[in-house]
């Protein structure tokens, strides 16, 4: 077999493929023998019919399917041999149904090929880095959050901020009368300040033990699924159905008297003996808030970064002439949109692709299965400390993430989150950053201004 590449221009090119009788003579025969060995075929005994007769009846199919896969095989072959960088797949030129009465072919295949791209990633480079300023309100946020989670939880008679409310739960119709067969929850609990809707969670603002709440949980939790679930003791797929009003019936309020500051307080927080005076605490508090809006500095670095790299080697000529083609051949049934239409709207992605995998190469950025790992525990355990559950060991931790793993979706999207966090984490190294200071309100005002420049919507730093 031989396969051979003619350049058309810069970006695209034909590969040619020579095949002889002798390049797939013996595939097709162990296909057939194979065939004759494991299928039931009327009139013969399984594993007792003759070459002769198998290529009677299958012969022109096993030859067609061993033709198609080790010619493709050979084209390929040769892109990875060669190391060729191209865009898509190898398209055949001319799709049409070959004589398999003869014994030479051959196959012709269009390829585009990928721009070179010389990007720069060094200490020449500058970027712009926004560290967020530690303010003082923040302090006094962290502190009232680190004593009210080390706090005492005391039994109350009138409604508190931040209570958690116990008592029974009772589905109600349309008249507000207990609902035949409703859902009733006898060991019902509630935190209101967790409520996405205010106005229900102000519903139980002055009420006292002894007295009955009537809201809707449904507007509550905004139809969260989990939420609902959780709340009204039913499964996911029923939400829906209890979308109206219940009574809560108050037996019992919890609220927390915050924690003294003392060595107790400090050791609880931050481990025994680490801090021992008020000085020690303060400044480690400003530098647990500093490490967690760490994550808000690196995603503007990482847009900022996006937008350098895609204004200074954007510019690139792809293959156009071969990506509508390929785009062609591609569409499905009912697509509405011109195959040049569909690649005018996939080229920024596309760019950003080579540009991104370009650069990753340059930082030979590689993502193993433990940083996978490490990634889901660490979200595993972001997710239960956020549901209050802070005291579980890195065993139960690890249970969680592996069921995270388990999901396809879910492990792809944490490999990719990982191969990002690896990559802008090296292009932070490797290049020279313009570092600044900004308070939280000019860090959000930075978000908001690119975000309005490519008019888009992003999450201001929390």
């Amino acid at each position: 077999m031989n396969v051979t590449l003619e350049k058309t221009n810069d970006l695209e090119g034909k590969l040619t493929v020579a095949v002889e009788e002798a390049d797939y003579a013996e595939k097709v025969k162990a296909s057939l023998k194979k065939i004759g060995q494991t299928r039931d075929i009327p009139g013969f005994r399984k594993g007792h019919i003759d070459m002769n007769q198998l290529r009677k009846r299958f012969g022109k199919m096993v030859k067609s399917d061993v033709l198609n896969e080790t010619v493709y095989d050979a084209v390929i072959k040769y892109i990875v041999d060669n190391k060729l960088e191209i865009l898509g797949q190898p398209l055949p030129v001319d799709v049409k149904e070959i004589n398999l009465d003869e014994k030479d072919y051959t196959f012709e295949y269009e390829i585009g090929f990928a721009p070179e791209l010389d990007i720069k990633i060094d200490k020449s480079v500058t970027l712009p880095f926004y560290n967020i300023a530690v303010e003082d309100h923040m302090v006094a946020e962290q502190d009232e959050e680190l004593r009210r989670r080390n706090g005492e939880r005391v039994n109350v008679e009138l409604y508190e901020d931040r209570a958690l409310v116990k008592g029974v739960l009772r589905e109600l119709d349309a008249k507000g009368n207990s609902k035949a067969e409703g859902v009733v929850v006898e060991d019902g609990i509630v935190g209101p300040f967790t409520f996405k809707d205010k106005d229900e969670a102000a519903k139980f603002e002055g009420k006292k033990v002894g007295e009955t709440v009537v809201f809707n949980p449904f507007k509550a939790c905004e139809g969260n699924e989990a939420e609902m679930a959780s709340m009204l003791h039913v499964n996911r797929d029923e939400v829906e159905a209890h979308n109206g009003d219940f009574a809560f019936e108050i037996k019992e309020m919890l609220a927390v008297r915050l924690a003294e500051h003392n060595q107790a307080f400090y050791d609880a927080v931050f481990g025994a003996g680490v801090v021992t005076d008020e000085a020690q605490y303060d400044q480690k508090v400003r530098e647990g808030i500093a490490q967690a809006l760490q994550p808000n500095s690196a995603n503007l670095f990482q847009r900022q970064a996006e937008d350098y790299l895609m204004a200074t080697y954007g510019d690139m000529k792809l293959p156009v002439a071969f990506l509508e083609k390929l785009m062609e051949r591609r569409k499905e049934d009912g697509e509405t949109l011109s195959a040049e239409e569909m690649v005018k709207q996939a080229t920024p992605s596309l760019k950003w692709d080579l540009i991104e995998n370009k650069v990753a190469s340059l930082l030979e950025v590689k993502v193993t299965e433990e940083d996978v790992k490490t990634l889901a525990h660490n979200m595993a355990a972001s997710t239960l400390m956020q549901y209050g559950m802070t005291q579980l060991g890195d065993e139960m931790v690890d249970y969680y993430a592996n069921n995270i793993l388990q999901d396809k979706q879910q492990r792809e999207r944490i490999a990719r989150q990982a191969f990002v966090q690896q990559m802008f984490g090296k292009l932070h190294a490797a290049v020279s950053l313009d570092e600044k200071t900004v308070t939280l309100d000019e860090f959000r005002n930075l978000v908001a201004s690119l975000s309005n420049d490519s008019g888009e919507t992003e999450a201001a730093a929390e």
